[in-house]
């Protein structure tokens, strides 16, 4: 005859803690609070970072912290998301009213996640796409040794005007007729001009090509209506940030028009299963809270945060550092190019900078 199991003892409050455990938690919250004081006196120039207001920091701090919801609104694989629900069904309505579109998917956990969610639809593998270099601005996701390098190794560079840096429009219009390639990638993590995006469309819809807009740094911007309106110039879809000009927690949206269901379809599967599981779900109201945020002050916001970095480039201008396109007015985003190569170059200049608190 087994003997019955026996109830395991319970954890006694008075339980000792162990000096080292003690001693780290103690480090550990000095080295936070450390932090926060540092950062809150520095000047922050990295264009990807950008703040929460208190209201939707205020919101990060909740139950949603423990929870799980695959899937969408009203059929997930979780049960008791009823809340989280309402919370994701008004972020995506809140999205797709800042961005004119029909179709918004906010469970993306950042911008390249975002990515990766379209690419692994949109592009068969080994076959052909079009994207920026690293090297003229684009992000590693669109590179080789990003996402879009697990789909394919055959990534053509858009071709550029000679400044190097903004697209040849004539020649990338021969290039997509002549290549034929399953997507083209507009979008950089140096953002300073809007791309030809009107202007390429057509050639693109031509060969079949679909046309993805990554706004992760000028989504803000987009949303205010100051930089340019990917989806009706033609983009069939828009990735993106909610931390950089979109002033929102670090997560990801994918956006259509929702003309299109077949896309819409294969663009949701992309984001789920494809690319997350839970989608982090305790800064999904912050999400919320920034969108709205965004409707309200988007505008006036867009306009001083470009009419700022015109500001600060043309003051770099009079003191002897000029930034690059002077001719062009410097820029139409938030980035500034300072071509520093004469003072050290950009990783001996970011340390000096950075040990006056500049980051």
């Amino acid at each position: 005859m087994t003997e019955p199991a026996r109830a395991a003892a319970p954890l006694s409050a008075a339980a000792p803690i162990p000096d080292a455990v003690r001693a780290s938690l103690r480090s550990t919250r000095a080295t936070l609070d450390t932090h926060d004081a540092w950062r809150a006196r520095t000047l922050n120039l990295i264009a990807s970072e950008n703040v929460l207001s208190p209201a939707a920091r205020s919101v990060l701090d909740s139950d949603f912290l423990h929870r799980y919801a695959e899937g969408h609104p009203g059929a997930r694989y979780y049960e008791g998301t009823r809340y989280v629900d309402v919370v994701e069904t008004d972020a995506s309505a809140a999205c797709r009213r800042v961005f004119r579109c029909g179709w918004a998917d906010v469970r993306a956990v950042s911008g390249t996640v975002s990515n990766e969610a379209v690419f692994s639809r949109l592009v068969p593998q080994g076959a052909t796409a079009i994207a920026h270099k690293v090297a003229t601005g684009g992000h590693i996701s669109h590179d080789r040794m990003g996402s879009l390098g697990k789909r394919t190794t055959k990534i053509l560079p858009w071709p550029t005007l000679p400044d190097g840096y903004r697209i040849d429009v004539a020649a990338a219009q021969d290039l997509i007729a002549r290549e034929k390639p399953a997507l083209v990638v507009f979008g950089r993590s140096l953002f300073l001009f809007p791309e030809p995006v009107a202007e390429l469309a057509d050639v693109c819809k031509s060969v079949g090509a679909r046309v993805l807009f990554d706004g992760a740094h000028v989504l803000g911007l987009i949303a205010g209506g100051t930089f340019q309106d990917p989806l009706r110039e033609g983009a069939d879809v828009m990735t993106g940030s909610t931390h950089k000009t979109f002033f929102g927690p670090q997560r990801g949206v994918v956006l259509t028009r929702g003309d299109d269901e077949e896309l819409r379809v294969a663009v949701d599967r992309g984001v789920f299963p494809g690319a997350t599981s839970n989608h982090h779900l305790f800064s999904l109201p912050a999400l919320l809270v920034a969108t709205l945020e965004i409707e309200v002050f988007g505008a006036a916001y867009a306009r001083d945060v470009v009419a700022n970095a015109q500001a600060f480039a043309a003051s770099l201008a009079r003191r002897g550092l000029p930034p690059a396109f002077e001719a062009s007015g410097f820029t139409e985003s938030h980035q500034v190019a300072v071509d520093v190569s004469a003072h050290g170059g950009g990783r001996e200049v970011a340390a000096r900078l950075s040990a006056h608190d500049v980051i």
